[in-house]
């Protein structure tokens, strides 16, 4: 264990596992105040806590199957492009507020909380495995683990911080879609049923990072590609539009 904590790649890991699932998990956190909301003001500190107790609980499982996935052939090829397309999609604004019902029932409030998180964690699920593919190999659990442990309360709590912080700093979601481009072509060079190739024929691709560098820049100017091609018309000035000449 004290190996683990002097090793860079350990916390490198650990630190991208961090940031991947801050970033994801912003409509999450909403989502457990929306189906909350209607709730007294005691039992949504309850409904908070023992949904996001029970969504936790199954995102470590669902990611421990995924990290376990992914060293099957083929699986990390996927598991990149999935990635590619997380991180595009992060760069996109959406269209519209997510529909949850909120219920006054403790019991209903819980389960709203624990079917929407499981149905919206996959990519989180996703770019939290590959994120632990960047540690060692003995401590992937471990990162797993410690990642999710020290994120999930964090998001929790301190979601309207984080939505805050993403909206005033815009350099964060970007920062964040290159790193996930970053993961994805670093995990993908090292699948199965091509590492063997690449070591012998194309080394310069995992020595020199060139995939994961591409991924990273290719998720970006995709990104800002798809999000300028769907942002609204400027509207014309007002002055334009009756023949008047603008004041000043």
């Amino acid at each position: 264990m004290f190996d683990l904590l002097a090793d860079f790649a350990f916390w490198k890991a650990l630190g991208a596992i961090i940031w991947v699932n801050l970033l994801l998990s912003g409509d999450n956190a909403v989502v457990i105040a929306l189906a909350a909301r209607s709730l007294p003001l005691r039992q949504q500190k309850v409904a908070v806590f023992w949904g996001s107790a029970a969504a936790i609980v199954l995102r470590v499982i669902l990611t421990v199957f995924a990290v376990a996935l992914l060293q099957l052939p083929w699986l990390k090829l996927v598991g990149g492009l999935l990635l590619l397309w997380i991180g595009v999609k992060l760069l996109v604004p959406e269209d519209g507020e997510e529909d949850i019902a909120s219920s006054d029932n403790l019991f209903q409030a819980v389960k709203t909380i624990l079917i929407a998180d499981l149905v919206m964690s996959l990519d989180n699920v996703i770019a939290v495995a590959a994120a632990a593919e960047q540690g060692p190999a003995e401590a992937k659990i471990v990162l797993l683990v410690l990642g999710l442990a020290l994120s999930i309360p964090i998001v929790i709590f301190g979601s309207t911080l984080m939505l805050h912080l993403m909206e005033r700093f815009p350099v964060i979601i970007t920062l964040g879609a290159g790193l996930l481009g970053w993961i994805a072509g670093d995990i993908m060079v090292t699948d199965p049923a091509i590492a063997g190739w690449v070591q012998a024929q194309a080394e310069w691709m995992h020595e020199w990072k060139a995939v994961a560098i591409a991924g990273a820049i290719g998720v970006v100017a995709v990104g800002k590609w798809l999000a300028a091609r769907e942002a609204p018309p400027l509207a014309e000035p007002e002055a334009a539009g009756n023949g008047e000449t603008p004041k000043g």
